[in-house]
Order: C-alpha cells, then sequence, then structure tokens
C-alpha cells in the first residue's frame, strides 16, 4: 500500500481534525510528507485548530500504526480505497467534498458500475410500500442498474433485499464493526458476502446520530439520480435528496396521498421540481440512459 494512503488512513482515525482539516493539510503539502513533523503551534497558528485539538491528534497521530491496522482489517476482508485509487467512484470524486478513504468489504469490483441509482425512503414504509420499489425498481435492477441505500430499516433495507438478485451497494453511517440498525445485521452479513458494504468512517467507529445525515452525500454522490419513495416533511432522505441537488444529481420522488404523512415530503419535492415517477421508464428518462 501507498504511503499517501497509509497517511490518509492515519488522519482518519485521529481525534482533533475533521475532513476539512484533512484538505488543509493536503493543500499545504499533497503527498502528506510534514505532516508528522507538525508541531502544536503550526495546527493551530496555520491549520486554526484549537489548542485541545491540536493536542489531541498530535498524541492519535504519533500513537497509531496505519500499517498494522490495514493488516488487521485486511485479515478481516476489508479493504480501504482512497480518494487517488483507480478503484474509487468516477461520481463519488466529483462531488464537493468526497470522503478520501472508502472502507470496503465484499465485491469491490461494484465501485466500478456507472449505472447507479440510489434509493432512499421512511423507516416506516406502508403495506403497499413493497409494490411500489417492485413496479419501479426491479425493472431497473434486471437491466444491469446498481442500487444504492444505506442499510436503514424501512425503503432501504427493503432496496438492498430487492436488489440482491443483481447489483447493490450499501453505505454505512458507522464503522464497518458495528453495522446499524441491529435488525438488519443479517442483511449486512449477505450484503457483505454477496454485495458490497462501505463505509467512510474507520471499522471502530460506532453509530453517531451526526454521521448519518453525513453519510447521505455518499449515497447520493455515487449515484446517477436518487429515487425517494415514502418520505416524510423533514427525514434523512429528504437530506439525501437535498445533497443529490447540490451535487448536480438528479432526483425523483413517488407521489402519494395527500392525508399520508408518507407522502408529504415526496409530494413536497415534487412540488419544488423534481421528477415525479410513476414507471421505471420515468427514471431511465430522466437520468438520461436509454438502452
Amino acid at each position: 500500500m501507498d504511503e499517501l494512503t497509509l497517511k490518509l488512513i492515519q488522519l482518519d482515525h485521529c481525534r482533533g481534525i475533521s475532513r476539512k482539516t484533512i484538505t488543509a493539510f493536503l493543500k499545504a503539502d499533497p503527498d502528506l510528507n510534514q505532516i508528522a513533523d507538525y508541531t502544536l503551534n503550526d495546527l493551530t497558528d496555520f491549520f486554526h485548530l484549537k489548542r485541545v485539538h491540536a493536542e489531541r491528534f498530535i498524541q492519535d497521530y504519533h500513537a497509531f500504526y496505519p500499517d498494522q491496522a490495514v493488516r488487521y482489517y485486511e485479515q478481516r476482508d476489508i479493504y480501504p480505497v482512497p480518494i487517488h485509487s483507480s478503484w474509487y467512484p468516477t461520481y463519488l470524486k466529483k462531488i464537493y467534498d468526497p470522503p478520501y478513504v472508502l472502507y470496503t468489504k465484499g465485491k469491490r469490483i461494484r465501485l466500478k458500475d456507472r449505472k447507479m441509482l440510489s434509493v432512499v425512503g421512511t423507516r416506516h414504509p406502508s403495506p403497499e410500500a413493497k409494490k411500489i420499489i417492485e413496479r419501479l425498481v426491479l425493472p431497473l435492477i434486471e437491466s444491469g442498474w446498481t442500487i444504492i441505500s444505506g442499510l436503514a430499516s424501512g425503503i432501504d433495507g427493503m432496496a438492498h433485499e430487492l436488489a440482491l438478485s443483481g447489483r447493490t451497494i450499501a453505505v454505512l453511517g458507522s464503522g464497518l464493526f458495528f453495522p446499524y440498525p441491529h435488525q438488519n445485521i443479517d442483511l449486512f452479513h449477505t450484503l457483505t458476502a454477496e454485495q458490497l458494504v462501505i463505509s467512510e468512517y474507520p471499522p471502530p467507529s460506532r453509530p453517531e446520530r451526526w454521521r448519518f445525515p453525513e453519510r447521505n452525500r455518499v449515497i447520493s454522490g455515487l449515484s446517477l439520480g436518487t429515487l425517494v419513495i415514502e418520505a416524510r416533511e423533514r427525514s434523512g432522505s429528504l437530506i439525501t435528496a437535498d445533497q443529490a441537488l447540490e451535487q448536480g444529481r438528479e432526483v425523483m420522488a413517488v407521489p402519494g396521498s395527500i392525508l399520508k404523512e408518507n407522502s408529504r415530503g415526496t409530494n413536497r419535492l415534487i412540488q419544488m421540481g423534481a421528477k415525479m415517477v410513476i414507471d421505471s421508464s420515468d427514471i431511465i428518462e430522466e437520468l438520461r440512459i436509454y438502452e
């Protein structure tokens, strides 16, 4: 493994810094050759870290051995993919703030797929949600599309399960050692064995509330477009839709009754300009992919 990748992994495991800090490090020193020599004053004066954060960073950086961590991960079939790797997903690399490292478990070849669609929605789907997903998404799966989602309960899990016969990638809001939610643990193991699960967070990272909205930009960033199936007016699915719009990707939504809470978010998206989807051909048309 190249030195830059090892250093990016090392930074990933340090407290006191953010992705913004890593970006500043890379701008100042693209190969990260000087990072081990940064002093407390360098970090506070030039990189504007608070002193307590700089102290934590220095402590963690010099106590972590990335080559040992990589060997440990690889023994558990987890393989880091840095942003400069040829394995790194094409569409994800184009977003404003892509992860510098993806931790992957499963069939990495899925990262090379180009026809990708994100499918997201409520954790509490209606009785007809499964039929909706089958009608809209199954034809795409059968024609070779890769379905991206977040392994959440409800629509996410249903989309992954439907796509097991084809191609699917799950994007976690936690590290690969702590898949979430627990009720989808069997699905997680199936996906790592037959498909692909990825995370921007190091494997020991536990689920944290703030990580899930941050993770949503990866779900939308991997894909040509995002399809929202059943969502409340304030939900994580709408955060994913907002991320897709910011990334210049297409947003599509399934309409529903104005009397149902799960339709308020999707109806609002359509009202604001998202593509209304009632058939799988609507998705193909919106993404400008003709087969």
